[in-house]
């Protein structure tokens, strides 16, 4: 039997390590990720299910207790609230909402129909008329679509609805809510009393005489 020298099986083990080492490295994942900050970085350990991002176009969905909303999307509407302020019959009410809607604008309702809602108004924006908006901290009267998208424009909102699918808008509701009413007073209730004893008879007046007593004897 023919032994290797010691030397041979070490040059044949490097080589083979060497063409080992020259192989292409298999390619790997680098995922980006977007920080509640907006800070990006970038790391090969994919993220949590609950805030993985969108890989292709760097967004982040919101978490399971979130809104449903795209992360950025939720960023604005955070910052940025819009509440529209709207009355029946109201036809540029109406446009208000479309407007929002189809620019695809999370947006809470307060409809103004009692009197309550009337003075609420008032004490908001200072007057009675509709619609009235609000986005963020700026006051919005009457509509005009160019304003309105200035506005909207200016607090980030984008001009295509990047609403899911499965978002639901909050249904409208009043902006004053309806007090309950108030229980009715219960009857009082009318004391029952028990019927007067029957007067009994006068006993016979001292030293009178009676059958009993018929000398009218008086101890």
């Amino acid at each position: 039997m023919t032994s290797v020298p010691f030397a041979a099986r070490l040059a044949a083990l490097c080589a083979v390590a060497c063409a080992t080492a020259a192989l292409p490295a298999a390619a790997q994942t680098v995922y980006r990720i977007v920080g509640p900050d907006g800070k990006v970085t970038f790391s090969d350990r994919a993220p949590d299910a609950q805030t993985a991002p969108d890989i292709a176009n760097g967004r982040r969905s919101a978490g399971a207790g979130g809104s449903g909303l795209p992360y950025e999307l939720q960023q604005i509407a955070t910052r940025f609230p819009v509440v529209l302020y709207t009355g029946s019959d109201c036809a540029p009410c109406a446009s208000a909402r479309n407007l929002l809607i189809n620019r695809g604008v999370p947006f809470t309702e307060r409809t103004v129909s009692t009197n309550e809602d009337i003075d609420a108004l008032q004490r908001l924006s200072g007057s009675t008329s509709l619609p009235f908006g609000t986005i963020g901290s700026q006051q919005l009267s009457g509509y005009s679509d160019t304003e309105w998208a200035q506005y909207l424009d200016a607090a980030g909102y984008p001009r295509q609805s990047q609403l899911p699918p499965t978002y639901r808008r909050p249904p409208a509701a009043p902006l004053v809510a309806a007090k309950p009413a108030a229980a009715p007073a219960a009857a009082p209730t009318r004391a029952t009393t028990a019927p007067p004893a029957p007067a009994s008879a006068p006993g016979p007046a001292p030293g009178a005489r009676t059958p009993a007593n018929p000398a009218g004897i008086q101890f």
